[in-house]
């Protein structure tokens, strides 16, 4: 199933989206509905509120007075952390359990509103945050709230940052508009990426790209896009108990080097103790949303290393038709992985060599620039790494004595080599 997080700051417009998304199909868990039902009398979770802030915080029937607990932790940084840490576990354990009775190929969509405060996106196929400016959010809260402008300022300022949750965020509702402008932003999604998401996630099928290579610009954001995929991939397999198979993941290839136009296709390297490991977490890769192509395939063997053996590597793609990723699977050691590593640190550091690489990318991307796949246009630029770059790259790494990062075998805790990290 399509696993969503939805977030924003308080007046966003959030409880809008959830309600249309809900309409379209999504089964949606609100988590502050949720807050609100693991501490209803009788509960393990008031006895734990009244444990650790007296029967003060009863109402006369038993039940928990919101305003008095709200009065003792609003501005109290201690009692607030103390509440959280009972309310915040009971209430991922019931969405976790509503979660497992929803369809398998349906759409969820947790809402939750301190969703980055509580660093959760790794957990979710997407984060999807509905933004508006701080002053659009604060003339709401004070015309429609009722709310002082001392109160709403608070009330914000106990919340992330608006630049905090746009970092965290894969999509961005915009919501300084009309409530109908907002609706028909939700549609827009979740015809053209979540509804086809889940059905690609459904089948372990990898989402459709067409056209031949496009170059872009630089985009400032590929990094951060590549590290939020990375925290998603290491958090699927801390939950299915499969870290001991992934021993590195790194972001490599042109999106990984800062200045360097490329295609809009983040390059993703999974380092692996062998192939067989790597067979053995394709189903944990497509659950996260990078399904495979079948069997072994072997990466264009170099002049250092000319044993097609050396070279081998599983490939997986992105079955989020909004975010192209190649995901490359290779032994850690070996002189492809080592290769990939290699290659985007000598672009990184050698502007002369970065020149060079995106002339031969324009020249190739203009050859096959009415192509219907980019299969050409990879296959062409072979002939530069193995006739033009492995013999300066490999100077390079002699001049300045680079090496790979080391990782410790399993069950040891060392730390890596940090001469190549991404």
């Amino acid at each position: 199933m399509l696993k969503i997080g939805l977030t924003g700051g308080i007046a966003a417009g959030k409880s809008v989206v959830a309600a249309r998304l809900r309409e379209l199909g999504a089964v949606v868990i609100d988590a502050d509905a949720l807050a609100r039902e693991v501490v209803e009398p009788g509960t393990p979770g008031l006895a734990k509120v009244v444990e650790a802030f007296s029967k003060a915080v009863l109402a006369s029937d038993g039940a928990l007075d919101r305003p008095k607990l709200g009065a003792l932790v609003f501005g109290n940084p201690e009692r607030r952390a103390v509440l959280n840490g009972i309310i915040h576990p009971l209430v991922r354990e019931r969405a976790a359990a509503l979660a497992v009775a929803a369809p398998k190929d349906g759409v969820i969509v947790q809402d939750i509103p301190l969703l980055v405060e509580t660093g959760q996106g790794a957990n979710f196929h997407l984060v999807v945050v509905v933004d508006a400016m701080d002053a659009v959010r604060l003339q709401r809260m004070m015309q429609h709230r009722q709310m002082s402008e001392e109160d709403a300022r608070a009330r914000m300022a106990a919340q992330a940052t608006r630049e905090e949750r746009l970092a965290a965020a894969d999509v961005v509702l915009d919501n300084s508009g009309s409530t109908a402008e907002l609706r028909d932003a939700v549609d827009r999604l979740w015809k053209f990426r979540l509804a086809p998401f889940a059905e690609n996630l459904a089948r372990h099928r990898l989402a459709p790209r067409t056209g031949g290579p496009v170059l872009t610009d630089p985009n400032p954001d590929w990094p951060a896009q590549a590290a939020r995929l990375v925290a998603r991939l290491r958090a699927s397999a801390a939950q299915d108990d499969l870290t001991q198979d992934i021993l590195a993941l790194d972001h490599v290839g042109s999106t990984a080097v800062p200045g360097l136009a490329a295609k809009d296709v983040l390059d993703l390297q999974l380092g692996v103790a062998d192939m067989a490991a790597a067979g053995r977490i394709a189903p944990l890769l497509a659950e996260a949303g990078f399904p495979g192509w079948p069997g072994i395939v072997t990466d264009t063997p170099k002049p250092s290393h000319p044993d097609p053996a050396d070279w081998l590597k599983r490939l997986h793609g992105n079955a989020d038709p909004g975010r192209a990723v190649n995901l490359h699977i290779r032994a850690v050691g070996s002189p492809g992985w080592r290769f990939a590593l290699c290659f985007r640190d000598w672009l990184r550091e050698d502007a002369d060599a970065r020149a060079d690489y995106l002339a031969e990318k324009r020249r190739v991307a203009t050859l096959h620039g009415v192509d219907k796949s980019t299969a050409g246009y990879a296959a062409d630029k072979e002939a530069w790494f193995t006739g033009h770059a492995a013999a300066p790259m490999e100077a390079w790494v002699q001049r300045t004595g680079w090496r790979p990062p080391s990782y410790p075998e399993r069950g040891q805790e060392t730390e890596p080599d940090r001469t190549a990290e991404s």
